[in-house]
């Protein structure tokens, strides 16, 4: 259901290794190593195409005349506890909806997911919650806040000790491997991503509301 998110790719740097902790930092002092590796704070974030949706009065009339309502998320604000062996992440956000017909009062409740994701497509859970926008009459306009949160193996989101010291060793101008990117280690790469994890949110939209979404 997934498509690409709106995060950094998971090995594209060292800054994006580092999660919710300081960013990776390029040692040159005593060789070359990377000081700062991999969080266990899950990567936070919306999925493309699913922080929006829009709702149409007449199903199959896509046209701006038959517009009712669109909402999106906004306001994504993360926490982390790391201390256990258990890691919490915790999310709130927020939805703004405008809506077209300003007579009388309405409410309306959107649904949306929280999934924790592994490696970037393995999907380890996945809730289903909602927001509840009320706007008052003459009001075109509503604001609601929603909330999510997940946990996370502390010891999957962790490198092997092994993985982790080819990537933080320091490296001399004369050993044979200085120049060579420890992150471009097809093991490496596969270890960091098996350790990745992020939690996504976004509206639980229907096929339609997707569709309209990804070609609009």
């Amino acid at each position: 259901m997934f498509s690409r998110t709106r995060l950094l790719p998971v090995i594209a740097t060292a800054a994006a290794l580092a999660g919710c902790s300081s960013e990776g930092e390029l040692v040159v002092d005593q060789g070359i190593g990377i000081a700062s590796v991999l969080s266990s704070c899950p990567a936070v974030g919306i999925p493309d195409y699913t922080g929006d949706v829009t709702a149409f009065r007449t199903a199959g009339d896509r046209s701006a005349a038959n517009l009712d309502m669109t909402a999106s998320i906004t306001n994504l604000r993360s926490t982390c506890n790391d201390s256990g062996a258990k890691v919490y992440s915790g999310v709130t956000f927020d939805v703004i909806a405008r809506r077209m017909d300003t007579r009388g009062a309405r409410q309306v409740t959107v649904p949306y997911f929280s999934t924790v994701v592994r490696g970037g497509s393995a999907v380890v859970t996945k809730r289903i919650g909602s927001v509840t926008l009320n706007f008052a009459d003459g009001q075109e306009r509503a604001q609601a806040s929603g909330k999510a949160g997940a946990f996370v193996d502390r010891a999957e989101a962790s490198l092997p000790a092994d993985i982790r010291e080819r990537i933080t060793r320091k490296r001399k101008a004369g050993d044979p491997d200085a120049a060579l990117d420890p992150l471009a280690d097809p093991q490496v790469r596969a270890a960091i991503q098996r350790a990745s994890f992020e939690l996504l949110i976004g509206f639980q939209l229907s096929e339609d509301q997707l569709a309209y979404n990804v070609t609009r």
